[in-house]
């Protein structure tokens, strides 16, 4: 049946497509120009959240010292920021970065790119509803951002916004942030369901002539899993937090205990949300690592069928253990036997795929190539929080971790230390083909290793401070007799994290100096085998030419020994003689 559709999409006009610079650069319908847009989004909100991250640290580090030359300029206190501004700076921060930075960029950017392209699609299957996707998003960042502007400032109980505090609408005086923070997010969801719709559509019915689904490439495989995520986890959140803008502005009690409303029943929709949405993080970047690691090994993937079940795996068991956010809430202990039970379970697919990704380095010929060393770096971090997570799955563990900077670190050491090196390792690894031209690999190199080490200075110490005792979201450690003697960590981690900030500026550099000086690419510059890499660099309108690729063959068939080359693309037709590699 997909080959039948692809085949039908495949007789669509192909003429010369010369549309006016709104319809091309703006309000395109290519799925490359939205994968574009998609990035650029998510790399301007990385910096804006980056940046609040370093006042937050900054605060830890020296709470009561003021800063150089502003002296009773910032605060009353002396540091740089109000109890109040460190509330909004922390919720403001990971709200951007989770929504607004590694959703954009790794299931919106990539996931648009890499979709029609690695199936032999012309393009997404509505591309309207696709291009309503990004403004969408788009609209729900800029509302999100003016939050920043508006009387009482913005939202500042937490990202993840528990009630009542979240509930209570003057908590903080009038506070409006906190009600286009429920605007921003239920906009996005309605933004990201779009996009699900459409990827799911795709994957399943458009794939090219002979791309069955176990020849599609393993990050195909992980961003159809992560739509479908999206597609039944955005709901829960986008009802969760419409009712939470009602008890603030319409006078409802879903959350209020004085109208006899149930503040945990906030937690259990958020979570129900929370969990997948953490494997719709990471997934993307699972994916990519193992686009990556092959193509860089010259080696196929280890067990190309287990790394696509075990992602299936994660899906499902995705959904059966959101409680264990929940083990402080008075949960019953037999349910909370099972949620922890059932979050150890999960870590057995993940530690396939982990031990899958070690194999396909075994004995490779690896080369250390910008986008390998981050696909490496995703990797050795997200073991590390992996392995972190076990620890906080143990309820009698978690009971005492539980908001200490352990939890801070392992979500870190996952999303940051995993989502967004995959994020890096993409960008370095598709934008020959996204823009046509190569990045320079000094300057990749210049950003990685520096980025590398201080992200390991900045996350690891926080696993020693949050065993000692330090809390999440507090404002001022030195306040606190007992956390006094490991300040020191906390002066260590603000550097790190100054550090890692100043590791970006050559990322910077080199993507928009490469957009418009950097070499020409050839057309398969990593000698790859999957199909995207036979289309031109950049893709036209459409992708291909009259006809739709052929597929004949699997994504990853490297080092196959009758070919006179170390790789047989995908569409290669196989030898007819004896011996050879067939699928």
């Amino acid at each position: 049946m997909s080959a039948h559709a692809a085949t039908a999409h495949g007789h669509a006009t192909h003429e010369h497509h010369d549309l006016g610079f709104l319809r091309t650069y703006v309000f395109s319908t290519d799925h490359k120009m939205i994968a574009k847009q998609f990035l650029f989004m998510g790399l301007f909100m990385f910096v804006i959240g980056g940046l609040l991250a370093l006042l937050v640290r900054w605060q830890l580090a020296w709470p009561e010292t003021p800063v150089p030359g502003l002296a009773g300029i910032l605060t009353e206190t002396g540091g740089v920021l109000e109890p109040s501004q460190y509330n909004m700076a922390f919720t403001m921060h990971a709200t951007i970065m989770v929504f607004f930075v590694i959703m954009p960029i790794l299931a919106g950017a990539f996931g648009n790119f890499c979709i029609p392209l690695m199936i032999g699609a012309r393009d997404m299957a509505f591309p309207t509803l696709n291009m309503l996707s990004f403004w969408t998003t788009f609209t729900a960042g800029l509302v999100m951002l003016a939050g920043f502007f508006v009387p009482g400032g913005h939202a500042a109980a937490g990202w993840t916004s528990y009630a009542p505090l979240s509930s209570v609408v003057q908590y903080t005086g009038v506070n409006w942030g906190q009600n286009i923070w429920c605007i921003s997010l239920f906009t996005m969801g309605i933004g990201s369901m779009m996009g699900s719709i459409n990827y799911i559509t795709t994957v399943i019915n458009m794939r090219a002539p002979g791309m069955s689904l176990f020849r599609m490439p393993l990050v195909v495989w992980s961003l159809f899993i992560t739509a479908i995520l999206l597609l039944l986890a955005l709901p829960v959140l986008t009802s969760g937090v419409a009712m939470l803008l009602f008890d603030r502005w319409l006078g409802t009690s879903w959350f209020l205990p004085s109208g006899g409303g149930e503040p945990l029943l906030w937690q259990h929709l958020f979570w129900y949300f929370g969990h997948p949405e953490v494997y719709i993080l990471i997934l993307p970047a699972m994916g990519i690592a193992s686009e990556i690691l092959p193509v860089f090994s010259r080696k196929p993937i280890f067990g190309y069928h287990a790394m696509a079940f075990s992602m299936i795996a994660i899906a499902f068991l995705s959904w059966i253990v959101y409680g264990h956010h929940m083990f402080v809430s008075g949960m019953n202990p037999a349910l909370g036997m099972a949620f922890m039970v059932t979050t150890m379970i999960i870590a057995v697919p993940s530690a396939i795929k982990t031990f899958n990704w070690l194999g396909t380095l075994w004995g490779g010929r690896i080369q250390f190539t910008v986008p390998m060393l981050n696909a490496l770096a995703f990797v050795s971090m997200f073991v590390i929080g992996g392995l972190s997570g076990i620890f906080m799955a143990s309820t009698p563990v978690d009971i005492y971790i539980q908001d200490t900077y352990f939890i801070v670190a392992h979500i870190h050491y996952v999303v940051f230390g995993g989502s967004i090196f995959g994020a890096f390792a993409a960008i370095y690894f598709w934008f020959p083909k996204m823009f046509g031209r190569l990045t320079n690999t000094a300057l990749g190199h210049l950003h990685f290793w520096p980025s590398f080490v201080f992200f390991n200075l900045t996350f690891f110490p926080m696993h020693i401070i949050g065993v000692g005792g330090q809390m999440r979201r507090i404002y001022n450690p030195l306040q606190y007799e007992f956390l006094q003697h490991q300040q020191h960590w906390n002066v260590i981690i603000t550097i790190g994290a100054i550090g890692l900030g100043i590791s970006q500026i050559p990322f910077i550099v080199n993507f928009f100096w490469s957009m418009v000086a950097g070499k020409p690419a050839p057309l398969n510059p990593w000698n790859s085998t999957t199909l995207e890499w036979t289309a031109a660099s950049p893709p036209p309108h459409l992708n291909w030419g009259p006809t739709l690729p052929t597929v004949y063959r699997g994504p990853y068939e490297y080092s196959v020994p009758e070919e006179s080359a170390d790789f047989s693309p995908q569409t290669q037709p196989p030898r007819a003689v004896a011996g050879a590699r067939r699928h």
